[in-house]
């Protein structure tokens, strides 16, 4: 038996959640609650190198707004 969830075919949306975190998820499953679909869809690696080009600060919403007031 073969495991098709890494198959050539395989679709996957690009997703965040509220904090501005990314991740991929497979197209034909329902979003996890808390999660976005951001609007890239793809195979695996295309949406993984959206992510990279987009996804250029790592810190959670959260901190980086305690940041900016605190800097302020």
């Amino acid at each position: 038996m073969s495991d098709t969830s890494d198959s050539d075919d395989t679709q996957y949306l690009v997703v965040h959640n509220d904090e501005e975190q990314y991740s991929i998820w497979r197209a034909d499953r329902e979003l996890p609650a808390g999660w976005h679909a951001e609007g890239t869809r793809g195979p695996r690696q295309n949406c993984l190198d959206h992510i990279d080009r987009v996804w250029t600060d790592m810190r959670p919403l959260s901190l980086r707004r305690r940041m900016a007031a605190a800097g302020a």
